[in-house]
């Protein structure tokens, strides 16, 4: 199965899509240092129409989770410690800590930690949700600021009426 790959400009970034008709492999974003004209095709191959449509309603504000055929590649623990990863709620958090907890080892927290930052399903798979047991946004990929950026889309603060 060949490979297709397509880009997606999103608000922090453009989003490389790579998958075939197993699904989807890899959505990873890129500064757009990194981006050229080049980059973006006309035509968005049809195994990856969905990916770029779903992103597309995550940033619009339409959709708080993916509907995805994924297929990410890594070791059975790290795919373990991804798919405890879509349990947390849609702007919601939770420490690496609980999620060590979660998965039933809390002293593999370190192991979690790797795990979740090589998770190669960008916003798809919320390791964005995962932060430190003092609520700091400790590590992730794609730039703290991207990070904060995701927790305050899915969790915006209201404003306070004033009367």
């Amino acid at each position: 199965m060949k490979l297709e790959t397509t880009y997606y400009k999103t608000p922090i970034g453009t989003a490389k899509i790579v998958g075939d008709s197993n699904g989807i492999q890899s959505v990873s974003v890129l500064d757009d240092t990194e981006v050229s004209k080049n980059n973006f095709k006309e035509k968005i191959p049809d195994c990856l129409q969905d990916c770029v449509l779903q992103l597309e309603e995550y940033f619009n504000g339409e959709r708080a989770s993916f509907n995805l055929t994924v297929n990410p590649k890594g070791t059975t623990f790290q795919k373990k410690v991804w798919k405890a990863l879509l349990e947390i709620p849609y702007g919601k958090t939770r420490s690496y800590l609980e999620q060590s907890k979660a998965l039933g080892d809390v002293k593999a927290i370190r192991a979690v930690a790797s795990a979740n930052g090589k998770n190669p399903l960008w916003i798809v798979i919320p390791c964005h949700r995962v932060i430190g047991s003092d609520g700091s946004l400790t590590g992730y990929a794609g730039g703290i600021w991207r990070k904060k950026w995701l927790l305050a889309h899915e969790n915006p603060t209201k404003q306070q009426s004033l009367f």
